[in-house]
């Protein structure tokens, strides 16, 4: 290890166990960053034409941002746009470069600060830098990352996490709420529950909420045959290459109280993949997708035939497509996997710790729409009964009309057109009341 690491590694370990230097200590860093983008930024004009994208802090090319992207890139009406992409590690990431328009920034450089300050547009799926505020010239639209299941922001009412006291976490997202112009939300459900995260009404902000669908789920509607074949090749799971088994998408959530101060969050798996294979390898596969705060730390050469580890794989949307399943816990991913109606499991092992002492949740768990299961004797029998049924139809009609109503391939579109100034912001239920069809 590093004396870097190790210091930075030491820094937060007492930083965990002492919230007032912890904030000491973000404060000086938000006056030290804050003061050098001032300087690296002076001057720079904002080019109206330019949009800048980025998702999870610069981790991947994903989500609404990757979806609102490519669209402005097929038509026409964008032609004379210019794009920028924010990445960690952009030479993962070249091939984006292909096209003229776009061009790749490093996060946290001096180029990712002009181009923050120069874009009109700012496109991110999570938190923009802290010291990093928009121009009253600069749109910043937080498409966020997925309907919430587990409680937020300024709904959190127990646990908080090892960096953050709930007092913090809220801070955080008044932060964020001050800087963004809009908010996207695939419901209503999602805007109520945003409305409140946010604490939006108490700022004057409850008109920022876009309720138009997710834009990353246009890919998920209008998917085609040849769409999965060409997931699936990419992951040599096609049926020749697997033996026709069936493919199990397994994507936990990470555990706000697991940390370690040299690695950042970690995460206990809670499910022993040897019994798995045991169990289920002769006619199933499992594609490992952790979250993107942990996905580095796992390695699963021991399983090699049974597990493959996808954390790493640049788009969730493609694995949706390749799956037969899904596997979760407290992820939002069922949310936009229901809308391919495969069948969705549960498996909740540590449900009363995570639901009353670090998240909570905002719906009955009876309202999910697949079964929740909390050992593994239970996990393995279900997952055969799962594949074997069409029973939980009637509950993902009722889970869809409430959770992604307006994901009809189109969410893309009508978010560009109003953050662009083309059409007003009308929301989408009141769009589909006017054409009759609220409710179907």
């Amino acid at each position: 290890m590093s004396i870097k690491t190790k210091a930075v590694a030491a820094a937060y370990t007492v930083a965990k166990k002492c919230p007032p230097l912890r904030q000491v200590i973000r404060n000086g860093l938000f006056a030290y960053r804050r003061h050098h983008y001032n300087s690296n930024t002076k001057g720079i004009q904002t080019d109206k034409k330019k949009v800048i994208f980025c998702t999870f802090s610069g981790r991947g090319y994903s989500d609404s941002p990757r979806a609102i992207y490519e669209y402005m890139l097929r038509s026409e009406k964008y032609q004379d746009y210019s794009f920028v992409w924010i990445f960690q590690k952009p030479e993962r990431f070249r091939f984006l470069e292909e096209n003229p328009r776009t061009t790749l920034v490093q996060w946290a450089t001096v180029p990712y600060e002009k181009a923050m300050a120069s874009a009109g547009y700012w496109i991110f799926n999570y938190r923009v830098s802290d010291h990093i505020w928009p121009k009253e010239d600069q749109v910043y639209v937080e498409c966020w990352h997925g309907t919430p299941l587990k409680r937020l922001g300024w709904d959190l009412t127990a646990g908080g996490n090892v960096m953050n006291s709930i007092a913090e976490i809220r801070q955080k997202y008044d932060l964020d709420s001050a800087k963004f112009k809009y908010l996207l939300s695939p419901s209503p459900y999602c805007t109520e529950k945003f409305t409140s995260a946010w604490n939006l009404a108490a700022q004057g902000k409850a008109g920022a909420i876009l309720e138009q669908g997710y834009p990353r789920n246009d890919a998920l509607t209008n998917a085609t045959e040849a769409d999965i074949e060409r997931v699936k090749r990419t992951l040599h799971i096609t049926p020749e290459e697997i033996g026709g088994k069936k493919v199990i998408l397994y994507a936990p959530t990470w555990r706000d109280n697991q940390h370690d101060s040299a690695t950042g969050y970690s995460y206990t798996l809670g499910v022993d993949f040897d019994r798995l294979r045991q169990a289920l390898g002769e006619e199933y596969i499992i594609l490992f997708r952790a979250h993107y705060l942990v996905a580095s730390q796992f390695d699963f050469a021991a399983y090699e035939g049974f597990v493959w580890d996808v954390s790493s794989y640049p788009d969730i949307n493609d694995l949706y497509l390749a799956a037969d399943l899904l596997i979760t816990d407290y992820s939002s991913v069922f949310f936009d996997y229901a809308i391919l109606r495969h069948p969705v499991l549960f498996y909740m092992y540590d449900l009363a710790a995570y639901r009353d002492d670090i998240r909570g949740f905002y719906i009955s768990l009876d309202e999910l729409p697949g079964p929740v299961v909390e050992t593994e004797d239970e996990l393995i029998k279900a997952i055969p009964a799962q594949l074997s049924t069409r029973a939980w139809d009637a509950r993902y009609d009722a889970f869809l009309r409430r959770f992604a109503p307006f994901d009809d391939g189109e969410a893309s579109r009508r978010v560009v057109e109003i953050i662009l100034g083309e059409k007003p912001n009308i929301r989408a239920s009141a769009q589909r009341r006017a054409r009759g069809i609220e409710g179907q």
